[in-house]
């Protein structure tokens, strides 16, 4: 099994470092960019569907770290989940019923769940004294290493990270992404 688990975390760190480069390349092109690409119509054109497979993987993942391996999640890491498991329903209605406006309704869960993934990471990569840490270090804990590859670049909260990052990408691309010549 620990060769699984391996396997597995090379597995989703290696597509977080894609969803990465990825979303920092479509950033650039909405904001910086003057003139239409086919990558942002393509991200805007099937964000739905893009923002239902990233969500849905997310949440999957997320539920095998704890209840396949037994990584237990720390409350930081509960807080996130609670902003992450509603978007697979929301995208996917919305894809049934295609409804393209769903903005209103998944960005207040991805940013929440975003600045929450960000003070997460804060305290991860750069430990303060760990009797100030907001989870107790005896016990299920952010300061854990419980996930570590490609140089201890790619942890678990590096990995909600990535999530919130491409789906709040994808999300600002289908709202100001300016289709017009």
């Amino acid at each position: 099994m620990p060769t699984t688990i391996n396997y597995f975390n090379i597995f989703l760190g290696s597509g977080a470092i894609i969803f990465q480069i990825l979303s920092v390349i479509a950033l650039f092109l909405l904001f910086i960019g003057k003139q239409r690409n086919s990558y942002l119509d393509f991200i805007d054109a099937h964000y739905l569907k893009i923002g239902f497979i990233i969500s849905l993987f997310a949440s999957l993942s997320s539920l095998i770290y704890s209840e396949v391996i037994g990584f237990l999640p720390c409350y930081l890491c509960w807080y996130q989940r609670v902003f992450l498991f509603p978007l697979p329903f929301i995208f996917g209605v919305a894809i049934w019923h295609k409804e393209r406006k769903i903005v209103k309704y998944v960005l207040p869960l991805l940013s929440v769940g975003f600045i929450i993934s960000v003070y997460q990471n804060l305290i991860y990569y750069f430990k303060p004294d760990a009797s100030s840490l907001p989870c107790d270090a005896s016990g299920i804990s952010c300061y854990q290493q419980l996930v570590s590859v490609f140089g201890g670049y790619i942890s678990i909260p590096m990995l909600s990270l990535t999530t919130y990052l491409a789906l709040l990408t994808i999300v600002l691309v289908a709202h100001f992404y300016k289709k017009e010549d």
